[in-house]
């Protein structure tokens, strides 16, 4: 008994590729940056954005973490340190922004693939209807099934992009500059769409724990793997479009194509093919990696008496909540229909509410618990924190007053995120009156 528990847990080298497919996947869909923010300011926001948004989440994570590995990660955080209510609020929005989330993957797959099958487009709702049952299969085989195949899917992944990489320093070696870089005469509407595009491109941090219990040696291997994880994703997205830059490739024929098309313009169509495929496995990995771990909250709020009894049901052979697998496939059967620029506002904007919780949760136990065991431990006091969380803050601000000052289409869809925040006080409102218990546990 005690070797099939170790065998059903996931190693750090997989960790790291589980990571990867959360948080990146790869730069399909870094693609529109250049559109937004030009030659002189895209790799200024790719750089800096991380910083302000990604570090701050990290070092959160990881702390938290390391006082809990625990499976349901940031629901149970919250709801340790704010109270039943607020980790309501938590589970509900981070389930919701991830259908939103996960919506994204099987559209982006249809449109690699059609560098292959033209007019594959026509057929794109039965197909990833296909992709998001497939999943669903294979996450309710369990936590190292889904390592593994991203691990395959991380080399599908990697290995083109290095390829055109290699490619264009050839090319280009003698003559490969980066332009100067500044804000200067981006609107401020564009900037924030390239804002959202990075940090939709980045996000993801917290999704990562929610099945710490299913890692060996948790706190380590996180701590290592987050780290290594990151610096693969930071490294990957400069070569991308610093590449994209040196190729000269228009940025609305890259925005609307993708790497298949830069790869086509650098090398003809064989390096056009491979980088498709990269796409089609980047889609595939995300999408696996992030049912993964959403799954995984629907299930500790149910054993908490927040959702119905019936999610928390495991599998009899694979102890996966395969109930709360297909209950997320099936609503995300019915997102597929939404416009990419509007899922990415939508996504960025309710993940980023639920991200702040985490960040009061960090300051609360600072406070209420300071000798709690953390065997990771950010190297600020109180007021540094304060002071550090300022920094996300101000980019989700931005990033939302951009989106405020663009398109009908994105006011649309930052006014419907907003909504979707609402709803959590309504779910919580219909929960408490016919479990009024939970409203006292909550005073």
């Amino acid at each position: 008994m005690q070797q099939q528990v170790i065998n059903r847990k996931i190693k750090p080298f997989q960790l790291v590729a589980l990571i990867f497919f959360t948080v990146s996947g790869g730069p399909y869909g870094l693609e529109p940056l250049l559109t937004y923010a030009g030659e002189h300011a895209a790799i200024l926001v790719l750089l800096i954005t991380p910083l302000l948004w990604d570090v701050p989440a990290i070092f959160t994570v990881l702390e938290l973490n390391s006082m809990m590995p625990v499976t349901g990660g940031y629901y149970k955080w919250v709801k340790h340190a704010l109270g039943i209510r607020w980790g309501f609020y938590e589970g509900w929005w981070t389930w919701i922004y991830t259908f939103v989330d996960l919506a994204i993957y099987p559209v982006l797959f249809v449109t690699y693939a059609s560098f292959f099958f033209p007019g594959i487009e026509a057929y794109r709702i039965p197909i990833c209807i296909l992709i998001v049952w497939l999943s669903a299969g294979l996450n309710i085989l369990g936590v190292v099934p889904v390592g593994r195949v991203s691990l395959f899917l991380g080399a599908a992944v990697l290995s083109p992009l290095i390829i055109l990489f290699v490619l264009v320093i050839y090319q280009h070696g003698d003559s490969i500059s980066i332009p100067s870089q500044s804000l200067k005469g981006v609107p401020f509407s564009s900037l924030g769409m390239a804002l959202y595009t990075v940090m939709w491109n980045c996000l993801g941090w917290d999704n990562i724990t929610t099945y710490a219990e299913e890692v060996e040696k948790p706190v380590r291997s996180y701590l290592v793997s987050v780290f290594a994880a990151f610096a693969l994703v930071m490294v990957v997205y400069f070569f991308a479009i610093v590449t994209a830059q040196q190729s000269g490739i228009n940025h609305e024929v890259f925005n609307s194509y993708g790497f298949p098309a830069l790869g086509q313009l650098v090398s003809g169509r064989w390096l056009g093919a491979i980088l498709a495929a990269g796409g089609m496995a980047s889609s595939l990995g995300i999408y696996s990696a992030v049912l993964l771990s959403v799954s995984r909250v629907p299930k500790a709020m149910a054993d908490d008496g927040l959702l119905p009894k019936r999610l928390n049901r495991l599998h009899p052979r694979f102890k996966t909540p395969y109930v709360s697998i297909l209950l997320c496939s099936a609503v995300v059967s019915f997102m597929i229909l939404w416009p990419f620029d509007a899922l990415l506002i939508i996504d960025v904007t309710v993940y980023g509410a639920g991200l702040s919780l985490e960040y009061i949760s960090l300051i609360k136990l600072r406070i209420s618990a300071p000798n709690a065991k953390r065997p990771f431990r950010i190297p600020l006091n109180t007021t540094g924190l304060y002071i550090a969380m300022i920094l996300p803050f101000g980019v989700y601000f931005i990033a939302l007053a951009g989106a405020f000052s663009s398109t009908p289409k994105s006011i649309q869809a930052a006014l419907f995120a907003i909504g979707i925040l609402l709803t959590a006080e309504v779910a919580w409102r219909l929960i408490t009156w016919k479990k009024p218990h939970l409203k006292v546990k909550a005073a």
